[in-house]
């Protein structure tokens, strides 16, 4: 594997792991896409370091189960909003 490709996953994964990011917050901070930014930290993290991506790996869950949540609340947001003006 690539050097860069190395360097951009265990970037990617660190952020990650210190900020609770998703996966397309990791993207836009970083410039790349969120496909990029997972197949970095779903598929070549395995391989490059076994324990961050275990810690990435439980965000990631972590980030997917409260996703409809998110949603919800943003489109809660957006409503009160329209109201107050």
């Amino acid at each position: 594997m690539k050097t860069y490709i190395v360097s951009r996953a265990r970037t990617l994964a660190e952020h990650i792991a210190a900020t609770g990011d998703t996966v397309r917050g990791a993207g836009e901070k970083f410039g790349v896409s969120k496909s990029t930014v997972h197949k970095d930290v779903t598929e070549r993290l395995r391989d490059i370091d076994a324990q961050l991506y275990m810690r990435v790996k439980e965000i990631l869950e972590l980030n997917l189960n409260e996703r409809h949540l998110r949603g919800g609340n943003a489109t809660k947001e957006k409503y009160r909003r329209e109201r107050e003006e």
